[in-house]
């Protein structure tokens, strides 16, 4: 992490932010984020990441009333030019200041914001090595499609796939389809056309994956929102993952399966070709 942040629009250092540790952030995780890629200096897909955490936010009764687009990544502005970043990651997260009805506490805030900003994330030149998780996506749930703080269940599929010496672990949902990575959307090709589960399956409405979808379309590629077995994976073509740290990931292999990356290729060189502009 850099050494400035932004708590609350003071840029400041790590060490000063504070959330109440009697808040429902602190006690059940009530809250959301972002994870906001940083090329030349500038937040990427700024207004496809404010309307996200606006839609999370009233998915889980957050107040952002205080808060604007222009007012948060004005203040990001002011962090990337503190830390001097040209290539990196932001994060922004909302927290719940209140104690909620079960823990009530007096609080002279609704919602605290931090903004920090990290180094891009190291990738394997050759490509990730993905597995399958034995975790499920809960699609029902209530935080189905929310990028929740309480991510401890996506950090442990990913902790688990890690342990058996993988990079990235595909999850299924409780009706056996393919859902994501642990932190990333995923996507696949077959007959080169290029497939990603729809929301409903528990998919979190990624930023970098609608930017996918659509460069795909504008390079006349067929793209299709499909409910997929988990178990016929396998057979696609190509697999690649999508993120704010990942930007377009191709992988290389599929527990023992190795796959092609020829559309991977291209989608990357568009995305490459966008940001550069």
């Amino acid at each position: 992490m850099h050494e400035f942040l932004g708590f609350n629009g003071k840029i400041q250092i790590a060490s000063g932010a504070n959330i109440s540790a009697v808040s429902s952030a602190a006690l059940y995780g009530r809250g959301i984020f972002t994870t906001v890629a940083i090329y030349n200096g500038k937040p990427f897909l700024r207004r496809e990441h404010w309307r996200r955490l606006t839609e999370n936010a009233a998915q889980i009764e957050l107040d952002l009333t205080e808060f604007s687009e222009e007012e948060v990544f004005n203040n990001l502005d002011e962090i990337i030019g503190a830390n001097k970043i040209k290539t990196g990651r932001a994060r922004i997260s909302f927290f719940d200041c209140t104690g909620g009805d079960i823990w009530k506490s007096e609080t002279a805030r609704k919602t605290d914001i931090l903004m920090m900003t990290v180094e891009p994330r190291e990738l394997p030149e050759s490509g990730l090595r993905l597995t399958i998780s034995p975790y499920k996506i809960n699609q029902t749930s209530p935080l189905a499609g929310v990028k929740s703080c309480n991510y401890l269940e996506n950090l442990l599929a990913l902790d688990e796939a890690k342990t058996r010496g993988f990079n990235e672990a595909l999850r299924e949902n409780f009706d056996g389809d393919l859902v994501s990575a642990a932190l990333a959307n995923v996507f696949w090709v077959k007959n080169k056309i290029v497939f990603t589960p729809p929301l409903a399956s528990g998919a979190l409405a990624g930023t970098m994956r609608g930017f996918v979808m659509e460069a795909a379309r504008k390079m006349n590629l067929k793209v299709e929102e499909f409910h997929l077995p988990l178990a016929e994976i396998k057979t696609a073509d190509e697999i690649f993952l999508t993120s704010a740290g990942l930007g377009i990931c191709a992988a290389q292999s599929l527990d023992e399966t190795i796959l092609q990356n020829d559309l991977t290729l291209k989608l990357q060189q568009k995305f490459i070709e966008t940001v550069n502009q």
